[in-house]
């Protein structure tokens, strides 16, 4: 159903994007409708974790497993594989390559509700809202990793699919 998928480059390190995509338990600081989320474990390079997401009159609860991959072929690597919760599927994946102005992040999320009337009312909004919630993580990071110069780093959309 829904998917998006979108690259950007932003002038900070594979490593510090790796690492604020990896705080999955401070997703609640800065990211737009998440309400609340709760590691249950990290062993090594694996998290599962449950996120709380309120929309509107919607709040949903789901469990994922987050593989982080470091040192993947590609560049860093975060791969989330649904477990349970209010979807039939959630597909999602961040990749970090090395740029010459800092690193490019590609972003995809494929997803269906369960709920055909929570995916009625999500679907016109989809795009925005994922938009929004890429958009955090670049606040995110210029809130932590100021560039060299002390100004925010700059970012700009490379595709959007």
């Amino acid at each position: 159903m829904p998917v998006h998928a979108e690259k950007r480059i932003l002038a900070y390190s594979q490593q510090q994007l790796f690492d604020l995509v990896a705080d999955v338990g401070r997703y609640p600081e800065f990211l737009p409708w998440c309400k609340a989320a709760r590691v249950r474990s990290r062993s090594g390079d694996l998290i599962v974790a449950d996120l709380a997401i309120g929309f509107r009159m919607f709040r949903e609860t789901f469990t994922s497993r987050v593989t982080l991959s470091p040192d993947h072929a590609e560049g860093p690597r975060i791969d989330v594989a649904y477990v349970n919760g209010p979807f039939r599927y959630l597909n999602n994946h961040w990749i970090f390559r090395p740029h010459p102005d800092g690193c490019e992040v590609d972003f995809f999320v494929d997803f269906e509700f369960r709920s055909r009337l929570l995916q009625a009312v999500i679907e016109p909004l989809f795009n925005e809202a994922v938009r929004r919630m890429v958009s955090a993580f670049t606040k995110r990071a210029e809130a932590l990793y100021r560039a060299p110069n002390g100004s925010a780093a700059a970012r700009s959309p490379v595709s959007s699919r």
